[in-house]
């Protein structure tokens, strides 16, 4: 049998659709991409208490309202995860006796968690205001991450030129937007999602 010259440019693009479209039947869903990992750093301390207040009554910085989700790659939110953090008082200070600004953390069943502390100071091992992170999640490996603030002095406005300022700061993309909000009294707010591999 045999084809004329139309029969053939039509089953060859016939052929080529079923190849453009071919991938796209069996693609995949969207994979986000995990969090960067980042050191533990010397001031990590098991067994911080559940709390989603770090500051106490009276302490002085300002207030901080940081918030996120924990999925993982496919966007699945991984209810229950645990998310100790730490950093440092406002003056740059770590409590290294008790408990302050050191908490566990669990996310709901929509992956969302919430806590409300102080914008961390500076201090001089340290260029860059930041907040740690060991997130777990059960059938997850464990995150080691830290959260950093675009409007931190150190990046001297332009995060995107000066994020390496802070040698130990491995990756851009730690580096949050920050809202100033005016409630009653300045405070900031911070989204910081995680996601973590399998």
């Amino acid at each position: 049998m045999s084809l004329t010259r139309r029969e053939l440019v039509e089953a060859g693009l016939t052929l080529g659709a079923a190849v453009v479209a071919g991938p796209a039947l069996g693609a995949s869903p969207t994979s986000l991409p995990l969090t960067p990992e980042s050191g533990l750093g010397p001031y990590y301390k098991r067994g911080a208490p559940p709390a989603t207040t770090l500051v106490a009554q009276g302490e002085s910085g300002l207030p901080l309202v940081v918030s996120g989700k924990v999925l993982d790659p496919a966007g699945k939110p991984l209810s229950g995860a645990v998310l100790e953090v730490w950093h440092a008082d406002g003056r740059g200070i770590y409590d290294l006796v008790g408990y302050r600004y050191r908490a566990s953390v669990v996310a709901g069943s929509d992956g969302s968690y919430r806590f409300l502390t102080v914008m961390p100071g500076h201090y001089p091992e340290r260029v860059a205001q930041h907040i740690h992170y060991r997130v777990s999640a059960p059938g997850r490996k464990v995150l080691v991450t830290q959260l950093y603030f675009a409007t931190d002095p150190a990046f001297a406005g332009d995060p995107d030129q000066n994020w390496r300022k802070d040698p130990i700061l491995e990756d851009r993309r730690l580096i949050r937007p920050v809202t100033l909000e005016d409630r009653g009294g300045p405070r900031a707010a911070v989204v910081f999602d995680t996601v973590l591999g399998p």
